[in-house]
């Protein structure tokens, strides 16, 4: 349904100035962003724009469940599929290209809907973080990378958890990319890599809608999104990646499902161990996103996706951003 109102300009409640809307919808994997997006875009004349980092790649579909080219093409959906799994989006890459595709649905007068659970990649686009400005040091990386070769990144992780606290809480421990980069930092200047992010401010009027389920019956959709992976092809999906001369150690591969399967492809693990491993990394996962999008925060309005609550956000947002019809 067409909204007059959200793409004239008059209608647009902008108290800031030049400041644009940007509605923000979060919560765990699994709790249905993507189907609650969808709706809402349709309904409010939206366009949707992925903060899931996992959606980055291409080829990479299955393990990820990135919405099928069906679903996508109900509404306009932005970075997803935007490179090639050799070559990991740094955050500062994805803050760039956010900016721009935010900019473009606003140009065309419809309303940016900023979707995903990867928390980092929200609020540095919302908050208008500022990564640290220091100059890589290679020599430095090859040792670092060396030490997580001789034991793992998850062994890196925790030196990162002992140096600053508040940086590995941010770092998912599998990601030796910006664990390597956060250490990098700190032994580079001495100080701790969360005290070195800036906050630039926000450039958007924002509203950010959080989606909760009952822990029991998120971990059941989890469970049976992982079962429906493997029916659905995922280890036909990751032999395709490794025949194409894609490296299991690749950050990409190393998203949940995608390292599991290389296991059970290599006959390291059981199909069912890789299913077990994948639960167990998943709730961990979800535990991890909480830390981002806390129950508290004043800022975020929640919903329980399980109930009927489309009407109610599309009302919230309407009371947001369109002024009082004339």
């Amino acid at each position: 349904m067409s909204s007059p109102n959200l793409i004239d300009p008059k209608g647009l409640k902008r108290p800031l100035g030049s400041h644009l809307p940007l509605v923000i919808i979060v919560g765990p994997t699994g709790v249905g962003k993507t189907d609650l997006a969808i709706e809402l875009a349709e309904r409010l004349d939206g366009e949707i724009i992925s903060a899931d980092s996992r959606l980055f790649y291409e080829g990479m579909d299955i393990g990820t469940a990135k919405p099928p080219p069906e679903t996508r093409a109900r509404v306009p959906h932005h970075l997803i599929d935007v490179t090639d799994p050799a070559h990991a989006w740094s955050l500062a890459v994805f803050q760039q290209a956010a900016a721009r595709a935010i900019g473009d649905v606003h140009e065309r007068g419809r309303l940016p809907f900023l979707v995903g659970g990867s928390g980092q990649y929200i609020h540095a686009v919302i908050h208008g973080w500022k990564p640290p400005e220091i100059a890589p040091d290679a020599s430095l990386r090859k040792a670092l990378d060396s030490l997580a070769l001789s034991h793992d990144p998850v062994w890196l992780h925790d030196r990162l958890a002992m140096l600053d606290p508040a940086a590995a809480r941010t770092i998912d421990p599998r990601n030796l990319r910006r664990t390597v980069r956060a250490l990098e930092v700190i032994l580079s200047t001495g100080q701790r890599f969360s005290s070195l992010r800036v906050k630039g401010g926000s450039p958007y009027r924002t509203l950010t809608i959080g989606l909760v389920r009952p822990r029991l019956e998120l971990y059941a959709r989890i469970d049976a999104r992982i079962e429906a992976m493997f029916a659905d092809g995922l280890l036909e999906e990751v032999r395709g990646l490794l025949a194409k001369g894609y490296s299991p150690g690749l950050p990409a591969m190393s998203a949940i499902g995608y390292r599991e399967s290389v296991a059970v492809i290599q006959g390291k693990m059981t199909l069912e161990e890789a299913q077990a491993h994948m639960r167990r990394l998943t709730r961990v996962f979800v535990r991890r996103q909480a830390n981002w999008f806390k129950p508290d925060d004043p800022d975020i309005h929640w919903f329980n996706a399980g109930q009927d609550v489309v009407g109610d956000i599309e009302a919230l947002i309407r009371r947001t951003f369109l002024a009082e019809a004339p």
